[in-house]
C-alpha cells in the first residue's frame, strides 16, 4: 500500500512542536516531546483490564481468572504517550473552508499532521468515526501505515449520505477504551456546537482534550453549493445583502458559544482554513493548551 497521505503530511510539515498534558497520571506528551520509554521493558509496572489492541501475548491467564476480567501485564516501557483522533464524517465536511478548500480534506491533513508528530515519538495512535457501517474504530498503533489506514479509510467514509454525529464516537471510547489520552477532535463549528455537555464532562474528567475547528465558507457574493440539499444555492440568497448580514450575526453567535462552551471545559481550540497553514494552525493550538495546564 502506498502512503500517499503520509507523504503530503511529510511534504508540508515544516517543524515539530511538543504537545503539553495537563493530567500528571496520563503521561501522555510530557512537555519534552522526548519519550523515555524506548522499546520493551521487563520492568513489571501493573496489571490493568484489556481494550482492544493490546498484545494477547500479554494477557495474564491466572489473574484472569482469580478476576473473571481479561487482564494484561503492564510494563515500563509500555507507557508511552496515546493519541485518539475523533473525525467528523458528517457530509457537512465535503463543504469548502474559508480559503476555498475541502474541509474533509483539511481536517484529514491536520489530523494526520498530528499522528505522524507522534508517530515519530515512537508512540500510539487511534481513531474513531462514522460510516454506513457505524462506528470505525481503529486500535492504537504504531507506525505510518496505521495513519495511512486510518486516512484513507476516513477519506471514503466521508459522503453526501452521511449524517452522523460526532457523539456517538464520543460514546463509544467512554465505553471501551480505559488508558489515558489525548483526544483530538476534528470537526467544525457546527459539530463542536453539537457535542453533547454531559460527554465532554466525562472526557475531561480523565483525558486531555484539545479541539481542530475546519472553517466555514462564506457562502455570498459567489457560485455556492450546498451540501445538505446537494443543489447549488440561487442568487437571491448569494447575493442577498440582507441575508449576508443575518448569516454574519448567526455566525458570530455560534463562534460566541462554542468559545463558551470549549472554555467552560478548559479544551484548546484553534482554527484551520488551508492545508497550507495546517503546521502553524497546530502549533497555535499547542501554544493554547500549554497555557491551560
Amino acid at each position: 500500500m502506498k502512503l500517499d497521505y503520509v507523504s503530503r503530511i511529510q511534504t508540508g510539515l515544516k517543524r515539530y512542536k511538543t504537545i503539553a498534558t495537563n493530567k500528571a497520571t496520563s503521561r501522555v506528551l510530557d512537555g519534552s516531546y522526548n519519550s523515555i520509554y524506548k522499546g520493551r521493558s521487563m520492568n513489571f509496572d501493573e496489571l490493568r483490564e484489556y481494550v482492544p489492541g493490546d498484545d494477547v501475548k500479554d494477557i495474564d491467564w491466572k489473574a484472569t481468572s482469580r478476576s473473571q476480567k481479561v487482564l494484561v501485564r503492564q510494563y515500563i516501557a509500555e507507557k508511552k504517550h496515546n493519541l485518539m483522533l475523533v473525525l467528523d464524517s458528517n457530509c457537512r465536511m465535503l463543504a469548502d473552508t474559508a480559503e476555498g478548500e475541502e474541509k474533509r480534506d483539511v481536517g484529514l491533513i491536520s489530523g494526520g499532521t498530528l499522528a505522524y508528530m507522534v508517530n515519530s515519538n515512537g508512540d500510539y495512535v487511534a481513531a474513531t468515526f462514522s460510516d454506513s457501517k457505524g462506528i470505525q474504530f481503529f486500535p492504537f498503533k504504531m507506525g505510518l501505515m496505521n495513519i495511512e489506514n486510518i486516512l484513507a479509510s476516513y477519506q471514503r467514509s466521508v459522503t453526501y449520505d452521511n449524517r452522523s454525529s460526532l457523539d456517538k464516537s464520543l460514546e463509544y471510547i467512554i465505553r471501551n477504551i480505559r488508558r489515558r489520552m489525548i483526544i483530538v477532535i476534528v470537526t467544525d463549528m457546527e459539530g463542536i456546537r453539537n457535542v453533547n455537555d454531559s460527554l465532554m464532562r466525562q472526557l475531561v474528567l480523565t483525558h486531555d482534550v484539545l479541539m481542530v475547528n475546519v472553517s466555514d465558507a462564506d457562502i455570498f457574493g459567489k457560485k455556492v453549493y450546498g451540501v445538505n440539499k446537494e443543489n447549488y444555492l440561487p442568487p437571491f440568497i448569494t447575493e442577498s445583502k440582507k441575508l449576508r448580514k443575518l448569516q454574519q450575526e448567526k455566525k458570530k453567535k455560534l463562534v460566541e458559544e462554542c468559545d463558551t462552551k470549549l472554555k467552560r471545559y478548559g479544551i484548546a481550540m484553534t482554527t484551520v482554513n488551508t492545508v497550507n497553514r495546517v503546521d502553524s494552525s497546530l502549533i497555535e493550538l499547542l501554544e493554547k493548551h500549554k497555557l491551560r495546564k
